[in-house]
Parts: C-alpha cells; structure tokens; sequence
C-alpha cells in the first residue's frame, strides 16, 4: 500500500506527463487548440481562410442579417400584433448602437456563434429600465462562467465584472460547440490541401524530374548542381527547354494517382464542410451538380433545415435580454419575417393575389402591404372582382332608373 506522499509523488507526476502531453478534452477545458492530425491548428482565424467555412458562415449569418425583424405581442383573436412602439425595435432595424448597425449587429452575433464555441455575445445597456444600445463585443471581453450543478446556469462577466443574466444576449451553437470546432480535423485538412496546392503551384513542391548523374561526386558538387538547376529551370523558368553537359541524365516523373485525385479530394473536403454547417453543398458554389430544380429545393432546405434552427434561436436570445419578465408574460417578443426568403418572382406573386383576393382570403390592402404598397380607399373589402351579382358576397349592380331598350 502506498504512502500519502507516495501517492502524491505519483498523482503530480501524473499531472507533469498529462500538462506536458494534453488531450484533446485538456485543451478545451483551457480553451486552446492543438494541431489536428494533419499537423495544422484550426482556430477561428485560421478557419475563415479556408473559403467553403467563410463561405458557409457568411450564408447563414449574412441571411438572418437580412429579414426584417419585428416587436410583436401575441392577443388572443387577433394573432400577433405589431407594438412598432417598443425601444427595442430600432435597435435592432436601425443603429444597435452609435457605431453598429442593426443589421451589422445581428449578422456579427449569428458569425461569433458559428465560429466560436463560446457563442455570440453582446450586452444591453439600459437607462430606466429601457434599453438604449446594444454593444457586441469581440470574442474574450464579455465571457461566460457555468455552474458546477450541471443546470447549465451561465454567469456572465465583462472584464471581470459579473453582469445581470437579462443584460446580454447569449446566442449558442448546439451541443455548446461552434461547427468550427466540431469540423476541426476537416477544416485542419483543407487547410492543408490549400498550402500544398500553393506550394505545388507557386513553388515547385513537386519535382518535375529526376537529374541522375554518373560517377562518384561530392556532396559539394550535387549541391551546386541543384542550385544551378533551380535557378535556370525553377519558378518562372518552369517548362522551358533543358539542357545538360557531362555525364547527367534526366528522367521525368509523372503524376500518380495521389495526385489525381486532388481535386476529388479538396470537393470532398467542402462537401464535409457543408455537412458540418448543415449548409447546401450548391450554397457554398459547389455547382458540379447542380441544376434548376435541386438548387430550388436546396434552398428550401437551407430555409427549413439550416437556418430556422438558427432563427428561432436568436429570437430567444433577443427576447430574453430585450423585454423584461413581465413583457415576455404579456406575450411580447421578436421575430424574424421569413417571407423574404420564400418570395417568388413578380408573375408567381401577381398570380398568387389575385387567386387569394378572388377567393376572399386576402383583400387588395393586405396584398398591397405585403409588397410595401400603399392602401386604398375601399381595399380593405373581402370582394371578387371577377364575379357577378349572382355571386355570394358580390356588391349588387347599381339601379340607374333607365329601362332597357329592346329591339323589335
């Protein structure tokens, strides 16, 4: 049986042996990121250089910048109703702050979360009670602290200084990881299929030939040689017509099915990519497959799949920091108009209204506001213009006086 200090000699060399070779688990609970087994380390820089995770983050961010967003209350009968009177509403449709717009706001929150696995993070100052501006801070000043319950309850600290939870808006990726992180040994991959292609093409990595020469020579001598060959043939004098004196030969190499296989694998590697964004392959131009009815139904699947999960997350977000305990029980809250995203072109909308307003399920005035139209006097009546007197709801025909004159 081991003595205390036995036992404490063999735990701290323990702790040297895992401090000097973390896991993967080691590093993420200090937040750092050891190289993947490619031999690169993916952070949330390093990712955006990589144009399918630029791509991907832009498309879904970008895209929820994009909808309108609304204040509403839910009242019973009556559906949601509009309260454009609210303070937050202009925070989030005009200036978040004195140097932040809305939209730029709300598109640099939705890209915090998708790359880091802390999330989006942003604090609302309030004067009164009511909030004033919104201030997104870059990724370690504002910072979240869970319990050791497992509840899962943050407390939230801004250099230092601990903030009430209804002060920030906290958006997070599933699984409380970014797809950046999650993709790491993918991302890590095509990292490193990017610096091979620069360096096959920019650099001459790959070796077009072989220079043999005969006889014993000097390590010296093999030096100059290269050196020499380097300069009259690498580079921009790549292609152009060798020449060789004395006993040298020089033989060709020729591509192998690795490298083939490149390109194969750098699609593959976007493909993975998109998996881990739950993105449309065709979304980040990826168009080798692609034609006019897939990408149509790409898109609804961004719509339902990708980036509803994302909206409806960041209505939470903004709801829980926005409005205070009391508004969020009166029904208020936020959301995001998605018929931007379904709208068909201008002959597939003319056709839809006029069915709807012909049918009575829509008046001329609604269609209207659903384009950004004015109304109209008498637009607001459930009538089909198409119809006559003989039809139910139609206006009867206006009684003039005058008989109707018959030919004999």
């Amino acid at each position: 049986m081991k003595t205390p200090f036995a036992l404490l000699r063999s735990f701290r060399a323990a702790e040297r042996k895992s401090l000097a070779s973390p896991d993967a688990d080691l590093l993420a609970l200090f937040g750092a990121a050891g190289p993947t087994a490619a031999g690169v380390s993916v952070g949330p820089g390093s990712a955006l250089a990589v144009p399918a995770v630029a791509c991907a983050v832009r498309a879904i961010s970008e895209a929820c910048a994009t909808l309108d967003v609304k204040v509403v209350r839910r009242e019973a009968g009556r559906g949601d109703v509009e309260v454009p009177e609210h303070p937050a509403l202009p925070l989030l449709r005009d200036a978040a702050n004195d140097w932040t717009s809305g939209f730029e706001f709300i598109r640099d929150l939705a890209a915090q979360a998708l790359i880091h696995d802390a999330g989006g993070l942003a604090w609302v100052n309030r004067v009164e009670g009511r909030p004033v501006e919104i201030i997104h801070y870059a990724a370690g000043f504002l910072s979240a602290e869970y319990d050791t319950a497992g509840t899962g309850e943050p407390l939230y600290r801004l250099q230092g200084r601990a903030l009430p939870a209804g002060d920030v808006i906290h958006l997070r990726s599933p699984f409380g990881r970014s797809p950046v992180s999650l993709a790491r040994e993918s991302i890590g991959l095509a990292l490193t299929l990017d610096a091979h292609a620069a360096r096959l093409f920019g650099n001459g990595a790959r070796p077009s030939g072989v220079l043999t020469v005969k006889g014993k020579t000097s390590p010296d001598a093999i030096r100059k040689i290269r050196e020499a060959w380097h300069l009259a043939h690498g580079g921009s004098n790549s292609g152009k017509t060798a020449i060789i004196e004395g006993e040298t030969e020089y033989a060709p190499l020729t591509m192998t099915s690795v490298d083939a296989q490149f390109l194969e694998l750098t699609r593959f590697q976007v493909l993975q990519i998109a998996r881990a964004f739950r993105v449309p392959v065709t979304m980040l131009q990826d168009l080798e497959r692609a034609t006019w009815s897939n990408m149509e139904q790409a898109g609804r699947e961004f719509l339902v799949y990708c980036l509803e999960p994302w909206l409806r997350a960041l209505e939470g977000a903004l709801g829980r920091a926005l409005f205070t305990a009391e508004e969020r029980a009166s029904g208020l809250r936020t959301v995001f108009d998605r018929d931007d995203l379904t709208r068909a072109d201008i002959g597939a909308r003319a056709t839809a209204y006029s069915s709807l307003i012909a049918s009575r399920v829509l008046s001329p005035n609604e269609a209207r506001r659903w384009e950004g139209l004015p109304p109209y006097e008498g637009g607001d009546a459930f009538a089909n213009p198409n119809t006559g007197a003989n039809q139910p709801g139609a206006s009867a025909p206006e009684d003039t006086g005058r008989v109707a004159e018959v030919d004999v």
